[in-house]
């Protein structure tokens, strides 16, 4: 007994209509191949809110300065930590801009003004 044209067209109708459910309901996410670079810092209980906010700043300045930095983080959502107090984020477009960035003398100015102004500091670069 074959099964009538009508039939068989209701049924993948069905199938196409709960697939499409399906697939809609799924997360959708990017794997992007930018590379993300995740500072962690612990201020010292001496440093001032003006030399933390020069810091900041020097961040904001860097990325106005140095070709391949996309785009940067600098308000925390949440730092889960009782010893480590701020975090940043860069990210850079590719290697060639991390790289630039690591030797660039603004860089370098900037990292004197972060290392008077902290106890100690985490980073990471991720990417895919």
């Amino acid at each position: 007994m074959k099964p009538k044209p009508r039939t068989l067209l209701l049924l993948v109708a069905i199938l196409a209509f709960f697939s499409a459910g399906y697939a809609a309901g799924l997360n959708h996410f990017g794997m992007p191949k930018t590379i993300v670079h995740v500072v962690i810092i612990q201020w010292k209980p001496t440093t001032t809110a003006a030399q933390r906010q020069a810091v900041i700043n020097g961040v904001r300045n860097m990325a106005e300065h140095i070709p391949g930095i996309l785009n940067i983080w600098l308000k925390p959502v949440r730092v889960a930590s009782l010893t480590w107090n701020y975090a940043f984020v860069i990210e850079f477009a590719n290697q060639a801009a991390a790289n630039r960035y690591a030797t660039a003398p603004i860089h370098r100015a900037w990292s004197k003004l972060e290392q008077a102004a902290r106890l100690d500091s985490l980073n990471v670069q991720v990417s895919n």
